[in-house]
C-alpha cells in the first residue's frame, strides 16, 4: 500500500462503515450502512469523498497515524484537519452523539464484498477482515481526493436539526394492526422510552412500559427492514438497525421513517425516545429535503411491506 492510516489507539469498538450494500437481502445479507448516515455523509463531503465512501465508525476514542502521505481528515463533518505524514490524531470519544465518523480524503480502500465495503460484524464479512478494528491495523487509502467545500453554517444547522435529541421519532403505524389494540398504540405514542445499553447495530432495544399484544410467537416470518419496530413476547419494543435480521416473526407495530433513522441512532444509552405517528405523505416530504438523501434520488423511502 502506498498510503494508509494506522490505528494506534482504541477506547471502544470501531469498524469500517460506508453507505451500505442494498439489494442482497435475498441472500440473507442485511443492507448495513452507517449507524448515523448523516454524520458519515457530512464527514465524507468535508474531505471531498463520495457521500457513502468507507470511513471509520467509532463508539469511543480513536487514535490514528498517517503513513505514506499527508491526509485530510474530518470528524462528523467538521472542517478538515491536515494530518502530516507520520503525525497522529486523537479523536475523543463521542459526547454529543452515540458514535463518531472519521473520514479521510481518498477514503478507506478496503475490499468490496457483495457490493459494499462496510463491516457486517454478525457475518464476519466486509470492512477490515470482517471484524472490529484493533490497535496496529493499517488501513489503505485511495488516491487523494479533491478538497471538498467547507461545511456552511446552513449545512451544520440542517445536520443538527436532523439529529435533534429532543425531537420525537416519526413513525408509520402498522402493518400488524390486528395484533395490537388501540390501547397498545396509544401507549407507544404516549409514553417516553429510553435507549437500552444492550442496543447494538442489529437493533435498539427500548426500556419502558411493555407494549401489550395478542401474539404468541406464531407469526409468519417475513422480510424485515431497518426502522421496523418489533415487539417481543414480553412487550419490549426493538427498532431494527442497519445489521438487522433479514426475516422475522415478531409483530410490527410501526416503523421509524427513513428521515429519522439517524435521529434514533445518534442517541446514547439512557436517552429519551418518544414516537409521533405521521402519514405516508409526511414521511415522503421529510425525506425530500433530508441531508442523508442522495442527490437525484427518486426511490420511495417507504418499503412496500410497511404499508406503502
Amino acid at each position: 500500500m502506498t498510503a494508509w492510516l494506522e490505528v494506534v489507539g482504541l477506547g471502544a469498538p470501531a469498524t469500517v462503515q460506508d453507505g451500505g450494500r442494498p439489494g442482497v437481502m435475498h441472500h440473507g445479507v442485511p443492507p448495513g450502512g452507517a449507524w448515523v448516515p448523516e454524520l458519515l455523509i457530512a464527514a465524507n463531503r468535508a474531505v471531498g469523498n463520495a457521500p457513502g465512501a468507507a470511513a471509520f465508525e467509532a463508539f469511543g476514542r480513536l487514535e490514528l497515524r498517517a503513513r505514506g502521505r499527508d491526509v485530510r481528515v474530518s470528524v462528523d463533518g467538521a472542517a478538515p484537519t491536515l494530518l502530516a505524514d507520520g503525525a497522529s490524531l486523537t479523536v475523543p470519544a463521542p459526547t454529543r452523539y452515540a458514535v463518531r465518523y472519521v473520514a479521510a480524503d481518498g477514503a478507506l480502500a478496503v475490499p468490496e464484498v457483495l457490493g459494499g465495503q462496510g463491516t457486517l460484524w454478525v457475518a464476519r464479512l466486509g470492512g477490515w477482515e470482517g471484524r472490529p478494528l484493533r490497535t496496529g491495523d493499517r488501513l489503505p487509502l485511495g488516491p487523494p481526493a479533491t478538497p471538498g467545500a467547507a461545511p456552511s453554517e446552513a449545512d451544520m444547522s440542517h445536520l443538527t436539526e436532523a439529529l435533534d435529541p429532543a425531537a420525537p421519532l416519526r413513525v408509520l403505524l402498522g402493518p400488524d394492526a390486528s395484533r395490537f389494540g388501540d390501547a397498545a398504540v396509544a401507549l407507544l405514542l404516549g409514553s417516553t422510552f429510553t435507549v437500552s445499553p444492550s442496543s447494538d447495530r442489529v437493533g435498539q432495544r427500548l426500556d419502558g412500559p411493555p407494549v401489550p399484544h395478542g401474539d404468541e410467537g406464531a407469526g409468519t416470518s417475513r422480510p424485515m427492514v431497518r426502522g421496523a419496530i418489533q415487539v417481543t413476547l414480553s412487550g419490549t419494543p426493538i427498532v431494527l438497525g442497519p445489521d438487522h435480521p433479514t426475516t422475522g416473526g415478531y409483530p410490527l407495530i410501526a416503523a421509524v421513517i427513513r428521515a429519522d433513522w439517524g435521529r434514533l441512532g445518534a442517541r446514547r444509552p439512557g436517552a429519551p425516545v418518544r414516537f409521533q405517528a405521521v402519514s405516508l405523505e409526511e414521511a415522503r416530504y421529510a425525506w425530500k429535503s433530508h441531508p442523508a438523501r442522495p442527490a437525484g434520488a427518486t426511490s420511495d423511502p417507504v418499503p412496500p411491506i410497511l404499508g406503502a
